[in-house]
């Protein structure tokens, strides 16, 4: 055997035999290529933060409209859960006060429609709310529970982004609790509100989480609104509700997104997208081509998987 092979042999040895005399309580996770990067603590949400502060990233936002309501109860808990092991980058839950001033995920005022059971939520308390159970989309009762909003923020921690729907009126309560289950940073706030109104009733939470301006593209004021904005630092992003896909300003999308807002437009019903939404794209994705066509990088769907699955193929999703 020549002589340099019978060398290398030996030094494979005696580097093998003291490899395996190091500590094996601390492996390196940095030598398997099999992480994935949601394995690394903090790595995920940094990464979903990134993308929603930098408007012109080509990976576009995906949204779940009341967490993935077709196969758990919207709102649910495991509707949550659902979307964070889709890879979702956002859900968006809705939360309403109890009359002993709780806060619960319920998107109605009443509880009729998503359990067996009826009232206004204000008038029932948390604990009486935690006997109902919560029913499916066809409404067959299920063992879920209504959660309160500590419980949905602790199962999003460090995984999705989150955005509090009808939270606007009782943001002071839900920024104590985001502030206490240390998810501030993945909270957005939106609302059907001017500059001026937002800084005066909201203001002292503006520079602690992200707030995301509501604008229908239909008031004859949606410019005005949508400049008084950018006059001052630009918001993370607007949400518009665009009824016509004819509306000039879906022309200038483009530019707001060059300013430092992301473009969020929803998918769900043909009233907020000209008619490019979820269930006619379930008989042809085509129609989706239409939000990247018109640089909106931020989609909320009731088609979650429908469209990651869209995106994925076209280069613009993880």
């Amino acid at each position: 055997m020549n002589i340099k092979f019978k060398i290398l042999g030996i030094v494979t040895t005696m580097l093998l035999f003291l490899n395996c005399k190091e500590d094996t309580k601390a492996p390196l996770i940095s030598v398997s290529k099999n992480i994935k990067p949601e394995e690394i603590e903090g790595t995920r949400i940094e990464k979903l933060i990134a993308n929603l502060e930098d408007s012109e990233n080509k990976d576009i936002i995906v949204i779940a409209h009341r967490g993935d309501w077709r196969h758990a109860p919207e709102n649910s808990l495991q509707a949550i859960q659902n979307c964070i092991d889709m890879g979702l980058d956002m859900v968006e839950i809705d939360i309403r006060e109890t009359k002993d001033g709780k806060l619960v995920l319920m998107h109605d005022t009443t509880i009729e429609r998503t359990t067996k059971a009826s009232g206004l939520v204000k008038d029932w308390t948390l604990d009486s709310l935690r006997t109902l159970k919560l029913v499916d989309g066809l409404g067959v009762e299920t063992m879920h529970k209504i959660p309160t909003l500590e419980e949905a923020l602790l199962l999003c921690k460090g995984k999705i982004l989150v955005n509090l729907d009808k939270s606007y009126e009782i943001f002071d309560k839900c920024f104590e609790v985001a502030k206490r289950t240390e998810t501030l940073k993945q909270v957005i706030i939106k609302g059907d509100k001017t500059k001026a109104e937002v800084k005066k009733e909201f203001g002292a939470y503006l520079d602690q989480v992200y707030f995301m301006p509501i604008v229908r593209l239909n008031n004859p004021n949606a410019n005005q609104i949508i400049q008084e904005y950018l006059a001052e630092e630009a918001p993370v992003a607007f949400e518009f509700t665009v009824p016509q896909d004819t509306i000039a300003i879906i022309d200038q999308f483009d530019d707001f997104r060059k300013l430092g807002s992301g473009v969020w437009v929803n998918s769900l019903w043909t009233q907020h997208n000209g008619g490019h939404d979820d269930e006619k794209a379930a008989i042809d994705t085509s129609i989706y081509d239409w939000f990247i066509d018109n640089n909106i990088d931020m989609i909320q769907t009731d088609r979650p998987a429908l469209l990651l699955d869209y995106l994925r193929k076209k280069g613009l999703h993880d």
